[in-house]
């Protein structure tokens, strides 16, 4: 295994396998940056490749140096979609039996804040992966879409969940029962996209964003995560109080008297130790 340096960033990799690698590892401060390395198939997810991200983020999650995932493709495409040649040839009987999609449930599930950055094609289960991350940021030549209904199938990785949770039903409508495209700047609009930044920054500013999140505290960042992604199911009313429990919780642990602390005395916050009190 060579380990690279440069700049302060550490590439893991094996040059001899680099060619058969699906998915490269970069480790920058506390920030993992993946990248989809199936080019010659426009990065299409096929069940290798999804084994492969997710047994590496399992790994990289149990790093307690690691605050937050950059998931991101080349300038060309971030991901065209599922990989059409490895289903097209299943029966309904074998879908059903495999519960084909489910491993991304483990990608989704992941508690570490994961951010899209998001350059070229993001289409059909491309637009999904993306949507699986806590964050999407957007480089101008972004474009978004869920044209499953044009090979007779719907989205299969939550596309008409959480596609409509982000951007609202009739738009929700409009893009899964056509198949158009969207721009990153319409993305933006309608909610799927934090920030769109131009192709050549957007990298930067993904990898700068996410070495901010890993700078606070792993807990306070891993509770806020859960507390928005229950504000999707819960109950206005419901929500508050779970945000209000996540919160008085938090004052059994380092973090929140380390963070209050540093504002009294009028200095930097270190969330660098254990979370919880002794």
């Amino acid at each position: 295994m060579n380990i690279v340096y440069e700049k302060n960033r550490e590439q893991v990799s094996d040059t001899s396998l680099e060619a058969n690698v699906l998915i490269k590892v970069e480790i920058t401060g506390k920030v993992a940056l993946l990248t989809l390395n199936r080019s010659q198939a426009l990065n299409a997810l096929s069940s290798e490749l999804m084994h492969e991200l997710i047994a590496k983020m399992q790994q990289l999650e149990a790093n307690p140096d690691i605050g937050c995932f950059v998931i991101t493709g080349n300038s060309r495409v971030f991901c065209a979609g599922a990989d059409i040649k490895e289903m097209q040839i299943k029966s309904c009987q074998q879908m059903i039996a495999e519960d084909y999609f489910s491993g991304w449930d483990q990608f989704a599930a992941i508690k570490i804040p994961k951010i899209a950055a998001v350059s070229g094609y993001a289409l059909g289960g491309g637009c999904e992966l993306a949507m699986m991350c806590d964050v999407i940021y957007a480089g101008d030549s972004a474009v978004f879409a869920q044209p499953e209904i044009n090979l007779g199938v719907i989205p299969g990785i939550g596309g008409t969940q959480r596609l409509t949770h982000s951007v609202g039903k009739a738009k929700a409508m409009d893009l899964i029962l056509t198949g158009r495209h969207m721009s990153a700047a319409e993305a933006e609009q309608g909610g799927l996209v934090a920030r769109v930044f131009s192709d050549e920054t957007l990298l930067e500013e993904a990898l700068f964003a996410a070495q901010s999140i890993s700078e606070k505290g792993r807990l306070s960042v891993a509770l806020a995560k859960e507390a928005i992604d229950a504000s999707m199911e819960l109950p206005l009313a419901q929500g508050l109080v779970f945000e209000r429990r996540v919160f008085h919780s938090l004052f059994s642990c380092r973090e929140q008297q380390e963070g209050m602390a540093a504002f009294i005395e009028k200095r930097r916050a270190d969330f660098s130790h254990d979370v919880f009190s002794k």
